[in-house]
């Protein structure tokens, strides 16, 4: 009796979670799973996306001539953002949070240093009036164009 009543325990604490993943308000049991069912494929079509991205990226042979280092992390809430380079990137930071801003992100908490070097790290969390989620690898494409389209505007300025 005790495990019937844990395996039904387990199973609406696996339904609330993967309920809470998709971001459905559905109460049954179908629901969730057909909820759950879109947004996978939603999923494989932003995987695809940016396979394709990636793709064009490459064929392009664009060499970024400064080597920055990007890394993004999912948090329970929101993503920590990393963007480091040896050199001093004037105007980056500008480029950055303009792009942040286009994806919906608000920024938590930051520090920055730009003196000698670019570093960056970024607790940004989804904007609750965004009705579509955002992934830790949209946000780092996002952080990669901004960087490609701010070295492309600073070479110009040169």
């Amino acid at each position: 009796m005790v495990s019937r009543e844990h395996k039904r325990a387990a199973l609406h604490e696996k339904l609330q979670l993967l309920s809470s993943i998709t971001n459905s308000h559905a109460v049954n049991k179908t629901t969730i799973i057909l909820d759950a069912s879109k947004y996978i494929e939603e999923l494989k079509q932003k995987v695809e996306r940016l396979n394709q991205d990636i793709s064009a990226a490459q064929s392009s042979n664009h060499q970024n001539p400064l080597p920055m280092q990007v890394t993004v992390e999912t948090l329970e809430k929101g993503f920590l953002i990393n963007v480091f380079s040896e050199k001093s990137c004037p105007g980056l930071l500008v480029s950055l949070l303009e792009a942040f801003e286009e994806l919906g992100l608000n920024i938590l908490e930051a520090t920055v240093s730009c003196t000698d070097s670019f570093r960056l790290q970024a607790v940004g969390g989804e904007n609750e009036e965004q009705n579509e989620s955002i992934d830790a690898q949209v946000v780092k494409q996002a952080v990669l164009e901004a960087i490609k389209n701010w070295s492309e505007s600073s070479d110009q300025q040169e």
